[in-house]
C-alpha cells in the first residue's frame, strides 16, 4: 500500500522555482517581490507545516473511522488512481468556495490571499488554522464511495503541488487549449485579484473546467485593467501573528457585538456580511462596479427611420 507525502518530494523543487523567479524579477519586475511580504509567506509556510504535524492526525482518525462505512471498496486499481484525482479536484473546487463564502472557514483561507504581492513564495501562505475550520469533511464523500484515505491522500498531494506553479506572473497566457481546461497562472491571477470583476472568481486547483461549469469563471483582462492583488481591507501589516489571526479576531469581535439572532449568521455568511448592511460583501462590490460600468456605456444612436422626422423623446432605460 502506497504511503509517502509527494509535497515532500517537491520541496526542494519549490525553494529552486521561487530562487528562479526572484532573479527573473531582478531584471523584469523588481516590485514583484518584498522582503518583508517574502518572510511572512515563509513563516507562514513553515507554521502551517508544524499546524499540519499537529493536526494532521485529526483528519486521518476521521477519515479511517469513515472508511469502515464505504459502500464499495475501490481498492488500489490503476484506474481509480485518476478517476480519484478527478474526484478530489471536484471536491477542492467546493471547499475552496465554500473557504470565500462562508465566514468561519475564510478566516483561515484568508492567509492565502493576505499578500499584496503574487509571486511564487505567495504559494507557501499556508493556514494554521484549517483543521479548525472542518474542510476535511467535504473528503468524506470519497472515503464513503471506497476509495482509500491514503489513496485521496496522495492525490490531493499532487492537486497542491501542481498548483505552486501558477502563483506567478512571470508566465503570461499558455496555448488556448490549455486554459479552457486547466488552471493557469492567467486564471489564478484573476482568483487573487481585488478588482471588483474578479471578486471569488476561479476557485478551481487543477481543471478549470469546474469553474465554466457552475459558473464562477472569469477571463484574465491585463489590456482594460491591471490587477491589484491582496484582500479588499489589506492588512497593512507585515506581523505575521496579525496575518494569521486577523479576521478571526475580527470575526469573534462581530460576533459578541451583534444581537443575539445574528450571531450564528456572522459565522456562516459570507465575508462582509454586516446584519446592518454597513458593509459591503464581494456580490454588492461586484454590483455596484456593474451599475457603474453599464450607466458609463453610451446609449446607441436610434436607426434612421421616419420615425426619426418627428422624434418622441423617451425616459432613459434603466442600467
Amino acid at each position: 500500500m502506497p504511503d509517502f507525502s509527494p509535497t515532500d518530494y517537491a520541496v526542494p523543487g519549490f525553494v529552486a522555482l521561487v530562487l528562479i523567479e526572484m532573479v527573473w524579477a531582478r531584471f523584469r519586475r523588481p516590485d514583484a517581490y518584498e522582503p518583508r511580504d517574502t518572510l511572512v509567506s515563509l513563516g507562514f509556510g513553515l507554521g502551517s507545516t508544524v499546524a499540519g504535524l499537529l493536526f494532521g492526525g485529526l483528519a486521518v482518525a476521521v477519515f479511517f473511522a469513515a472508511y469502515e462505512y464505504r459502500l464499495f471498496t475501490v481498492g488500489w486499481e490503476w484506474w481509480a488512481w485518476p478517476l480519484s484525482f478527478v474526484l478530489d479536484d471536484l471536491k477542492y473546487y467546493w471547499v475552496h468556495r465554500a473557504g470565500h463564502r462562508i465566514r468561519w472557514m475564510w478566516a483561515s483561507h484568508v492567509n492565502h490571499h493576505s499578500s499584496q504581492h503574487y509571486n511564487l513564495s505567495t504559494a507557501l501562505r499556508q493556514s494554521w488554522t484549517g483543521a479548525f475550520t472542518f474542510g476535511l469533511l467535504f473528503a468524506l464523500p470519497l472515503v464513503l464511495l471506497g476509495f482509500h484515505p491514503l489513496m485521496i491522500a496522495i492525490c490531493s498531494g499532487f492537486n497542491l503541488i501542481y498548483q505552486f506553479w501558477i502563483h506567478t506572473e512571470a508566465i503570461g497566457r499558455m496555448p488556448r487549449w490549455f486554459e479552457a481546461v486547466m488552471n493557469t497562472p492567467s486564471h489564478h491571477r484573476v482568483h487573487h485579484a481585488t478588482n471588483p470583476r474578479y471578486l471569488d472568481r476561479n476557485y478551481a486547483g487543477v481543471f478549470i473546467v469546474w469553474d465554466r461549469m457552475f459558473g464562477t469563471f472569469e477571463e484574465e483582462r491585463p489590456d482594460e485593467e491591471r490587477i491589484r492583488y491582496g484582500i479588499v481591507k489589506q492588512l497593512g501589516s507585515f506581523n505575521l501573528l496579525w496575518a494569521v489571526f486577523h479576521e478571526w479576531i475580527g470575526m469573534i469581535r462581530d460576533i459578541r457585538a451583534a444581537p443575539w439572532r445574528h450571531k450564528l449568521s456572522y459565522l456562516l455568511r459570507e465575508p462582509g456580511w454586516s446584519h446592518d448592511g454597513s458593509r459591503e460583501t464581494s456580490d454588492t462590490i461586484r454590483q455596484r462596479w456593474l451599475a457603474r460600468q453599464q450607466s458609463s456605456v453610451p446609449h446607441m444612436p436610434a436607426p434612421n427611420t421616419v420615425a426619426d422626422q418627428n422624434p418622441i423623446e423617451e425616459p432613459p432605460q434603466a442600467a
